[in-house]
Protein backbone atom coordinates (compact mmCIF):
# COMPACT_ATOMS: atom_id res chain seq x y z
CA UNK A 1 0.00 0.00 0.00
CA UNK A 2 2.62 2.63 0.56
CA UNK A 3 4.42 2.37 -2.76
CA UNK A 4 0.70 2.69 -4.02
CA UNK A 5 -0.02 5.40 -2.01
CA UNK A 6 3.42 6.90 -3.10
CA UNK A 7 2.70 6.72 -6.35
CA UNK A 8 -0.51 8.28 -5.98
CA UNK A 9 1.40 11.18 -4.31
CA UNK A 10 4.22 11.89 -7.32
CA UNK A 11 2.12 14.39 -8.87
CA UNK A 12 1.53 16.78 -5.99
CA UNK A 13 4.39 18.53 -6.34
CA UNK A 14 3.06 19.41 -9.55
CA UNK A 15 0.84 21.80 -7.88
CA UNK A 16 2.35 23.39 -5.71
CA UNK A 17 2.18 26.97 -6.12
CA UNK A 18 5.13 28.83 -7.27
CA UNK A 19 5.73 32.50 -6.85
CA UNK A 20 2.18 32.91 -5.17
CA UNK A 21 1.03 33.75 -1.37
CA UNK A 22 -0.40 30.00 -1.57
CA UNK A 23 -3.93 29.08 -1.74
CA UNK A 24 -7.14 29.03 0.69
CA UNK A 25 -9.17 25.66 0.48
CA UNK A 26 -12.49 25.14 2.00
CA UNK A 27 -13.39 21.57 3.63
CA UNK A 28 -17.26 21.26 3.81
CA UNK A 29 -17.66 18.55 6.29
CA UNK A 30 -21.24 17.60 6.43
CA UNK A 31 -20.93 15.91 9.89
CA UNK A 32 -17.66 15.54 12.20
CA UNK A 33 -19.34 13.65 14.84
CA UNK A 34 -17.45 10.44 14.02
CA UNK A 35 -14.04 9.85 14.64
CA UNK A 36 -13.52 8.55 10.69
CA UNK A 37 -14.68 12.01 9.55
CA UNK A 38 -12.97 14.09 12.23
CA UNK A 39 -10.12 12.20 10.92
CA UNK A 40 -10.47 13.22 7.84
CA UNK A 41 -10.86 17.15 8.44
CA UNK A 42 -7.80 16.34 10.51
CA UNK A 43 -5.42 14.42 7.88
CA UNK A 44 -6.78 17.35 5.18
CA UNK A 45 -5.35 20.48 7.83
CA UNK A 46 -2.23 18.46 8.47
CA UNK A 47 -1.46 17.63 4.94
CA UNK A 48 -2.05 21.69 4.10
CA UNK A 49 0.48 22.81 7.48
CA UNK A 50 2.99 20.62 5.47
CA UNK A 51 2.92 22.13 2.68
CA UNK A 52 3.10 25.36 4.40
CA UNK A 53 1.35 27.68 1.74
CA UNK A 54 -2.10 26.26 1.94
CA UNK A 55 -4.69 27.97 4.39
CA UNK A 56 -7.84 25.45 5.51
CA UNK A 57 -11.33 26.96 6.16
CA UNK A 58 -13.29 23.97 7.48
CA UNK A 59 -17.11 23.92 8.56
CA UNK A 60 -19.24 21.20 10.12
CA UNK A 61 -22.83 21.01 8.74
CA UNK A 62 -23.99 18.58 11.78
CA UNK A 63 -25.38 16.02 9.36
CA UNK A 64 -27.66 18.70 8.33
CA UNK A 65 -27.99 18.92 4.32
CA UNK A 66 -29.36 22.31 4.09
CA UNK A 67 -26.35 23.73 6.82
CA UNK A 68 -23.82 21.87 4.29
CA UNK A 69 -25.02 23.87 0.83
CA UNK A 70 -24.80 27.46 3.91
CA UNK A 71 -21.50 26.43 4.65
CA UNK A 72 -20.21 25.79 1.20
CA UNK A 73 -21.99 29.47 -0.28
CA UNK A 74 -20.20 30.76 3.29
CA UNK A 75 -17.17 29.39 1.82
CA UNK A 76 -16.84 30.88 -1.75
CA UNK A 77 -18.37 34.02 -0.22
CA UNK A 78 -14.76 33.97 1.60
CA UNK A 79 -13.25 33.25 -1.58
CA UNK A 80 -11.60 30.08 -1.44
CA UNK A 81 -9.50 28.76 -4.31
CA UNK A 82 -11.29 25.27 -4.27
CA UNK A 83 -13.62 23.53 -1.60
CA UNK A 84 -13.50 19.54 -0.35
CA UNK A 85 -16.59 18.12 0.27
CA UNK A 86 -16.96 15.42 2.89
CA UNK A 87 -20.43 13.99 2.14
CA UNK A 88 -20.47 11.13 4.94
CA UNK A 89 -23.68 9.10 4.74
CA UNK A 90 -25.05 12.13 2.34
CA UNK A 91 -26.00 10.43 -0.92
CA UNK A 92 -26.28 13.98 -2.88
CA UNK A 93 -25.47 17.53 -2.07
CA UNK A 94 -27.46 18.97 -5.41
CA UNK A 95 -27.46 22.82 -4.32
CA UNK A 96 -23.44 22.71 -2.88
CA UNK A 97 -22.23 21.05 -5.87
CA UNK A 98 -24.42 24.14 -8.29
CA UNK A 99 -23.41 26.77 -6.03
CA UNK A 100 -19.56 25.44 -6.39
CA UNK A 101 -20.35 25.16 -9.87
CA UNK A 102 -21.30 28.84 -10.86
CA UNK A 103 -18.60 29.96 -8.67
CA UNK A 104 -16.30 27.93 -10.99
CA UNK A 105 -14.29 26.72 -8.46
CA UNK A 106 -13.02 22.88 -8.48
CA UNK A 107 -14.25 20.27 -6.00
CA UNK A 108 -12.97 17.78 -4.31
CA UNK A 109 -15.07 14.81 -2.88
CA UNK A 110 -13.32 12.57 -0.44
CA UNK A 111 -14.80 9.20 0.57
CA UNK A 112 -18.27 9.78 -0.18
CA UNK A 113 -18.83 9.93 -4.53
CA UNK A 114 -22.28 11.67 -4.62
CA UNK A 115 -24.95 10.11 -6.99
CA UNK A 116 -25.25 13.21 -8.72
CA UNK A 117 -23.78 16.44 -9.72
CA UNK A 118 -20.65 17.29 -11.50
CA UNK A 119 -17.42 17.78 -9.47
CA UNK A 120 -13.87 17.61 -10.44
CA UNK A 121 -12.18 14.61 -8.72
CA UNK A 122 -13.47 11.68 -6.31
CA UNK A 123 -10.71 10.09 -3.72
CA UNK A 124 -11.47 7.05 -2.14
CA UNK A 125 -12.22 3.29 -1.55
CA UNK A 126 -13.83 0.41 -3.21
CA UNK A 127 -16.16 -0.47 -0.97
CA UNK A 128 -17.41 -3.59 -2.51
CA UNK A 129 -14.18 -5.09 -2.50
CA UNK A 130 -13.90 -4.54 1.14
CA UNK A 131 -16.70 -6.44 1.99
CA UNK A 132 -16.33 -9.06 -0.34
CA UNK A 133 -12.73 -9.54 1.28
CA UNK A 134 -14.21 -9.92 5.02
CA UNK A 135 -16.28 -12.27 3.29
CA UNK A 136 -13.41 -14.45 1.72
CA UNK A 137 -12.14 -14.25 5.20
CA UNK A 138 -14.55 -15.54 6.86
CA UNK A 139 -15.97 -18.26 4.33
CA UNK A 140 -12.70 -19.81 5.16
CA UNK A 141 -13.06 -19.59 9.36
CA UNK A 142 -16.77 -20.55 10.10
CA UNK A 143 -19.98 -22.39 8.86
CA UNK A 144 -23.53 -21.40 10.50
CA UNK A 145 -25.48 -18.04 10.93
CA UNK A 146 -23.37 -14.97 9.95
CA UNK A 147 -25.18 -11.67 11.21
CA UNK A 148 -24.79 -8.77 9.14
CA UNK A 149 -25.46 -5.01 11.26
CA UNK A 150 -25.86 -2.39 8.52
CA UNK A 151 -25.68 1.65 9.19
CA UNK A 152 -28.52 3.10 7.64
CA UNK A 153 -30.16 4.41 5.91
CA UNK A 154 -32.02 2.24 3.76
CA UNK A 155 -30.06 3.40 0.72
CA UNK A 156 -26.49 4.45 1.54
CA UNK A 157 -25.00 3.55 -1.20
CA UNK A 158 -21.45 3.20 0.86
CA UNK A 159 -23.01 0.26 3.32
CA UNK A 160 -24.87 -1.37 0.71
CA UNK A 161 -21.56 -1.48 -1.28
CA UNK A 162 -19.88 -3.45 1.77
CA UNK A 163 -22.78 -5.85 2.34
CA UNK A 164 -23.27 -6.73 -1.11
CA UNK A 165 -19.67 -7.37 -1.56
CA UNK A 166 -20.06 -9.89 1.47
CA UNK A 167 -23.32 -11.48 0.10
CA UNK A 168 -21.12 -11.69 -3.00
CA UNK A 169 -19.27 -14.27 -1.53
CA UNK A 170 -20.91 -15.68 1.84
CA UNK A 171 -24.33 -15.87 -0.04
CA UNK A 172 -22.85 -18.79 -2.37
CA UNK A 173 -22.22 -20.71 0.16
CA UNK A 174 -24.28 -24.11 1.54
CA UNK A 175 -22.86 -24.03 4.97
CA UNK A 176 -23.49 -20.43 6.17
CA UNK A 177 -26.96 -18.54 6.33
CA UNK A 178 -27.07 -15.17 6.39
CA UNK A 179 -28.99 -12.98 8.63
CA UNK A 180 -29.43 -9.50 8.31
CA UNK A 181 -30.61 -7.31 11.41
CA UNK A 182 -33.81 -5.70 11.14
CA UNK A 183 -32.45 -2.22 13.00
CA UNK A 184 -29.78 0.26 11.95
CA UNK A 185 -26.44 0.83 14.30
CA UNK A 186 -26.50 4.10 12.63
CA UNK A 187 -22.55 3.79 12.34
CA UNK A 188 -21.42 4.51 16.09
CA UNK A 189 -20.78 2.17 19.03
CA UNK A 190 -23.56 2.38 20.90
CA UNK A 191 -25.78 1.92 18.01
CA UNK A 192 -23.91 -1.62 17.36
CA UNK A 193 -24.39 -2.49 21.23
CA UNK A 194 -28.06 -1.71 20.50
CA UNK A 195 -28.64 -3.95 17.87
CA UNK A 196 -26.10 -6.97 18.31
CA UNK A 197 -28.33 -7.26 21.94
CA UNK A 198 -30.99 -7.77 19.70
CA UNK A 199 -29.88 -10.13 17.07
CA UNK A 200 -28.25 -12.26 20.49
CA UNK A 201 -31.99 -12.36 21.66
CA UNK A 202 -33.65 -14.60 18.78
CA UNK A 203 -30.29 -15.61 17.13
CA UNK A 204 -27.80 -17.47 20.09
CA UNK A 205 -26.49 -19.57 17.35
CA UNK A 206 -24.77 -16.51 15.67
CA UNK A 207 -21.07 -17.40 15.04
CA UNK A 208 -19.54 -14.41 13.24
CA UNK A 209 -21.01 -10.63 12.68
CA UNK A 210 -20.05 -8.37 9.84
CA UNK A 211 -20.57 -4.83 10.31
CA UNK A 212 -20.68 -2.10 8.07
CA UNK A 213 -17.96 -0.44 10.06
CA UNK A 214 -15.64 -0.80 12.59
CA UNK A 215 -17.25 1.27 15.34
CA UNK A 216 -20.14 -0.33 15.07
CA UNK A 217 -18.50 -3.87 15.43
CA UNK A 218 -16.48 -2.78 18.80
CA UNK A 219 -20.02 -1.99 20.29
CA UNK A 220 -21.14 -5.58 19.08
CA UNK A 221 -18.27 -6.90 20.27
CA UNK A 222 -19.43 -5.41 23.75
CA UNK A 223 -22.65 -7.17 23.84
CA UNK A 224 -20.93 -10.53 22.95
CA UNK A 225 -18.66 -10.15 25.50
CA UNK A 226 -21.69 -9.53 28.05
CA UNK A 227 -23.87 -12.18 26.48
CA UNK A 228 -20.48 -14.96 27.75
CA UNK A 229 -19.91 -15.42 23.98
CA UNK A 230 -16.61 -14.05 22.85
CA UNK A 231 -15.47 -17.61 22.49
CA UNK A 232 -18.17 -18.51 19.97
CA UNK A 233 -19.08 -15.20 17.97
CA UNK A 234 -16.13 -13.69 15.60
CA UNK A 235 -16.25 -9.74 14.05
CA UNK A 236 -15.13 -8.77 10.72
CA UNK A 237 -15.23 -4.92 10.55
CA UNK A 238 -14.71 -1.80 7.30
CA UNK A 239 -12.33 1.27 8.29
CA UNK A 240 -9.41 0.45 10.49
CA UNK A 241 -10.26 2.40 13.26
CA UNK A 242 -7.51 1.95 16.13
CA UNK A 243 -9.37 0.23 18.72
CA UNK A 244 -10.55 -2.24 15.98
CA UNK A 245 -6.87 -2.99 15.33
CA UNK A 246 -5.59 -3.06 18.74
CA UNK A 247 -8.91 -5.72 19.38
CA UNK A 248 -7.33 -7.72 16.60
CA UNK A 249 -3.61 -7.41 17.23
CA UNK A 250 -4.65 -8.33 21.06
CA UNK A 251 -6.36 -11.99 19.46
CA UNK A 252 -9.62 -11.06 20.69
CA UNK A 253 -12.44 -12.11 18.85
CA UNK A 254 -12.51 -9.55 15.98
CA UNK A 255 -10.56 -10.90 13.34
CA UNK A 256 -10.52 -9.09 10.30
CA UNK A 257 -11.34 -5.30 9.27
CA UNK A 258 -10.61 -3.83 5.66
CA UNK A 259 -8.06 -0.16 5.58
CA UNK A 260 -10.03 2.84 4.47
CA UNK A 261 -8.03 4.90 6.27
CA UNK A 262 -9.20 8.67 6.59
CA UNK A 263 -5.38 9.64 7.16
CA UNK A 264 -4.72 8.41 3.55
CA UNK A 265 -7.45 9.81 1.99
CA UNK A 266 -7.55 13.21 3.47
CA UNK A 267 -4.06 13.89 2.41
CA UNK A 268 -4.65 12.26 -1.08
CA UNK A 269 -7.33 14.58 -1.07
CA UNK A 270 -5.32 17.75 -0.33
CA UNK A 271 -2.35 16.65 -2.97
CA UNK A 272 -4.87 16.44 -5.08
CA UNK A 273 -6.84 19.97 -4.81
CA UNK A 274 -3.06 21.66 -5.14
CA UNK A 275 -2.29 19.41 -8.25
CA UNK A 276 -5.97 21.06 -9.46
CA UNK A 277 -5.21 24.47 -8.57
CA UNK A 278 -1.93 24.33 -10.52
CA UNK A 279 -2.84 23.46 -13.54
CA UNK A 280 -2.46 20.22 -13.86
CA UNK A 281 -4.56 17.02 -15.21
CA UNK A 282 -5.46 14.64 -12.58
CA UNK A 283 -7.32 11.35 -12.36
CA UNK A 284 -11.61 12.02 -12.48
CA UNK A 285 -11.78 9.07 -9.65
CA UNK A 286 -8.75 7.81 -7.68
CA UNK A 287 -9.81 4.47 -5.97
CA UNK A 288 -7.51 3.93 -2.77
CA UNK A 289 -6.31 0.44 -2.20
CA UNK A 290 -7.53 -1.22 0.83
CA UNK A 291 -5.66 -4.24 2.14
CA UNK A 292 -7.26 -6.90 4.61
CA UNK A 293 -5.50 -6.33 7.96
CA UNK A 294 -5.51 -9.44 10.68
CA UNK A 295 -3.46 -10.43 13.30
CA UNK A 296 -0.86 -10.99 10.75
CA UNK A 297 -0.05 -7.40 9.73
CA UNK A 298 -2.34 -5.72 12.15
CA UNK A 299 0.74 -3.79 13.60
CA UNK A 300 2.08 -2.27 10.89
CA UNK A 301 -1.69 -0.14 10.39
CA UNK A 302 -1.83 0.24 14.26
Amino acid sequence: MAVTVAALGLTACSGEPAGTDGYTVGVANFLLSGPYFSGMDAAIAAQAKAKGNVKIVSTDAGGDAAKLAANVEDLLSKNVDAIIISGGPLESAPAALNAIKAAKKPVVLVDRKFATGEYTSWIGPDNEAIGKQDGEFLAGRVKGKVAIIKGGPADNSIGLARTNGLKSVLGTKADITLIEAPDFGNWGSDGGLTVMEGLLAKHPDLVAVFCENDAMCLGAQRAIAAAGKAGQIVLAGVDGQAEALKAILDGTNYVVTGLNSPNVIGKLALDRTVDVLGGAKVEKDTVVPSPQITKDNASQYL
